[in-house]
């Protein structure tokens, strides 16, 4: 019998016989290789998507806020529903490096890299909606506190949407360090291996003159689990504060105190789903079916599975307590939502997000990797219309039947989503041809543990 025991669930994290100079060999050679046709041929699709949201938002902003579609009734539509959405994906990097590192979960390491520029690629969309709601971008400093500026004209503290100024700001601060921190041996790595005088001169400038000494090494453990320990509340705490724009309304349907949990349990499951949607699309064209392996997108469809569930627990609750409450109006918002002009969207949501997960329990298709990517994108049309239908329905018919009003989107408004979704994209691919995919250094580490070949050497002896 062999001295050692293990657990017979635990798959192999990296596949194919890799030795330490493959895995560099691999995860450098979207890098340094030439950029493939399906590379290109997505690339021009989002920059033409992005260039035609810059047009969008010029108009927008030189012609006035009048060319969206909202009215008198609906004051907050499309903008504030893409903003949330746009925050709530950028929740599932951080808590997939910074949660899983505290909890020293192994299967992080093939995916935290990307995951994490997805939560900053996606938090600057989200930046971009307020500045343009303004109507005066120019002007996007008034949200910010500083002394004597305006003389004794002071923001407004008591209001959430200067809350999410602070909490977004301190959110894409924190995320970029320790994006950053991470990306420093990997760097360091590229540089090494440069041949060109330019990349190299680049490449041990962004890599902080490191050199891989214990020292190093010492440090960047320390800062990474500090990071980390910032980062998991900030998680928490962020969405909860784009929920008490609405929570602390007094609008029916929106003051709710199940807001705040609801909230982050959405933007995990978003935020989850769009990190499958990049990894799948990411281990096909970079070639890294080896690290991104099925069981890595089988436990994210696991995360998903049971965040779905919590939202769909929350929906319930939502319904019981409008019922329960006794409020004629209130009782009215969520019938409405589910019987009336916008029914379309609040089963589009219901089927989405409640019921589309629950098909994961199900072995065969959280491993079946065409499913994972269906899913993933059904679930984040389902949270967006989750935040449409919070939004528009609830605002759409008020306590007078003469200022009932529909809400309908404009082509700007549509061009203007369009033109984030292209924005991301682009910085994604841009980042999967100048920054290591895969966080190599922490692959490395993990290679004699739970790579298939030592396993196999391992079990010989």
């Amino acid at each position: 019998m062999a001295s050692h025991y293990e657990a017979p669930i635990r798959k192999p994290l990296v596949t194919g016989n890799k030795s330490y100079h493959d895995v560099s060999v691999d995860i450098a050679a979207p890098i340094e290789g030439k950029a493939n046709n399906q590379w290109w041929i997505v690339f021009g699709i989002s920059l033409s998507a992005f260039l035609w949201g810059v047009g969008c938002i010029i108009y927008t902003i030189s012609t006035g806020i009048g060319v969206w579609g909202l009215n008198k009734t609906v004051g907050w539509a499309w903008d504030i529903t893409n903003f949330v959405w746009w925050v709530g994906i950028g929740h599932a990097g951080t808590l997939i490096s910074a949660v899983l590192l505290l909890f020293r979960q192994k299967w992080r390491m093939g995916i935290n890299r990307s995951a994490e520029a997805m939560t900053i690629f996606s938090v600057i969309q989200a930046g971009l909606f307020p500045l343009i709601h303004m109507g005066r971008p120019w002007l996007g400093y008034w949200m910010l506190p500083i002394p004597n500026a305006f003389g004794s004209l002071w923001v407004n503290f008591n209001s959430p949407l200067l809350w999410d100024v602070f909490a977004i700001s301190t959110y894409l601060t924190v995320s970029l360090v320790f994006w950053w921190t991470g990306l420093l041996p990997d760097f360091a790595m590229i540089r090494d291996r440069a041949v060109l005088p330019f990349q190299k001169k680049i490449y041990s400038l962004v890599s902080f003159g490191w050199s891989g000494r214990a020292k190093d090494w010492q440090r960047f453990e320390e800062v990474s689990l500090v990071l980390a320990g910032l980062a998991t509340p900030l998680v928490l705490s962020v969405h909860t504060i784009v929920s008490f724009d609405f929570a602390t309304s007094v609008i029916p349907g929106w003051h709710t105190t199940i807001f705040p949990p609801y909230f982050v349990a959405g933007a995990i499951f978003s935020g989850f789903a769009m990190v499958n949607t990049l990894l799948i699309i990411m281990r096909k064209v970079c070639h890294l079916e080896d690290y991104i392996t099925v069981q890595h997108i089988e436990l994210m469809n696991i995360v998903i599975m049971i965040t779905g569930s919590i939202v769909g627990v929350a929906y319930i609750t939502e319904l019981f307590i409008a019922w329960y409450s006794g409020v004629e109006y209130e009782q009215y918002a969520f019938l409405n939502r589910a019987t009336g002009p916008y029914w379309w969207a609040y089963w589009s949501m219901m089927t989405c997000n409640v019921f589309s997960p629950q098909l994961m329990w199900f072995k065969k298709l959280r491993t079946s990797i065409i499913f994972s990517f269906i899913i993933s994108i059904v679930v984040n049309i389902g949270m967006w219309f989750e935040r449409f239908v919070i939004i528009v329905t609830s605002l759409h018919r008020d306590y007078l039947p003469s200022s009932w009003t529909m809400f309908s989107p404009t082509f700007i408004d549509i061009g203007i989503f369009i033109g984030t979704v292209g924005f991301f994209f682009s910085l994604f691919l841009l980042y999967a041809r100048t920054f290591p995919v895969i966080a190599q250094a922490e692959v490395k580490t993990i290679l004699k543990s739970s790579a298939d070949n030592y396993k196999k050497l391992r079990d010989k002896k």
